[in-house]
């Protein structure tokens, strides 16, 4: 099989024809898909029909797949693997579904080790709308003004799980013990791409909480500044899901979100796996 590569937006978003996912790939082939990724930081398979082990055996061609924090929606089988759905255990539509997950983010940047990747597969689609926003945070960082550019190279930003700008802590409750396991960490807020070597704007509203020796409430402005920055047009994608769509994005070139524009009642279910380097 031999890929073929069709933009979907002007900034994001690169379909890759001619592949399947199902069965084993060649060397030849990953190599081809890992090139494109390289470039692409959101790709995107149509018309494919995968199950938990496909998505971890996939996933495992990048690094190693690890299990969801949240414990009750991972697969029965395999705990690398988690439902994002709106459908709760007996069938009925949880309501809030279309809130989760709206704001910016960027997955894990309130842990150590940052993910490579990750990855989305449609199962169930809701009839219209129900789309999931990408943001380059490359484009981002490049068309950044000079003077912001010197003010943030060099600082170091502080992260936790459920904190940020954007406040999307308010939809989400964790014990004291949970707090306590994920302390602040910190990241560089302009990292340079371990594959790519470009440059990057990594900060997130839902998880950046400012930046080592800057006041906390001025560190805050910054991060919504940055971010409120990064989400512009110009340089986001809105992906339009189809049953079979196997979607992977880059977790350090790219913020993401769920539209929630969804039809409320409409169901949704997605098979995910977030990938970490080996």
């Amino acid at each position: 099989m031999t890929a073929q590569l069709r933009p979907l937006g002007d900034r994001l978003g690169m379909e890759v024809l001619g592949i399947d996912l199902s069965g084993p790939l060649s060397a030849s082939t990953m190599q081809e898909i890992d090139a494109a990724f390289a470039q692409h930081p959101v790709l995107v398979f149509r018309d494919q029909r995968l199950g938990a082990a496909d998505l971890m055996r996939f996933g495992g061609h990048f690094g190693a797949p690890q299990p969801h924090i949240l414990k009750h929606y991972r697969h029965p089988e395999f705990d690398a693997v988690s439902y994002i759905t709106n459908v709760g255990a007996d069938g009925t539509i949880d309501p809030a579904g279309n809130d989760r997950a709206t704001a910016w983010h960027a997955d894990e940047t309130y842990n150590e080790k940052l993910p490579r990747m990750a990855m989305l597969h449609a199962l169930e689609v809701p009839t219209a709308r129900g789309g999931t926003m990408f943001a380059d945070m490359r484009a981002a960082f490049d068309a950044l003004p000079d003077t912001m550019k010197v003010r943030i190279d060099g600082l170091t930003g502080t992260h936790r799980r459920i904190a940020g700008p954007a406040r999307a802590w308010a939809l989400y409750r964790q014990t004291e013990a949970e707090a306590k396991a994920h302390p602040e960490r910190y990241h560089p807020a302009v990292l340079t791409h371990p594959i790519s070597g470009r440059k990057i704007l990594f900060v997130n509203p839902s998880h950046s909480t400012g930046f080592v020796g800057i006041d906390p409430d001025e560190g805050e402005r910054l991060v919504g500044e940055l971010c409120d920055f990064a989400v512009q047009d110009r340089f986001t994608y809105y992906h339009s899901w189809r049953v079979g769509d196997l979607l992977m994005w880059d977790e350090l070139a790219t913020m993401h979100r769920g539209a929630g524009d969804a039809p409320p009642q409409d169901r949704r279910v997605m098979l995910r796996t977030i990938v970490h380097p080996n």
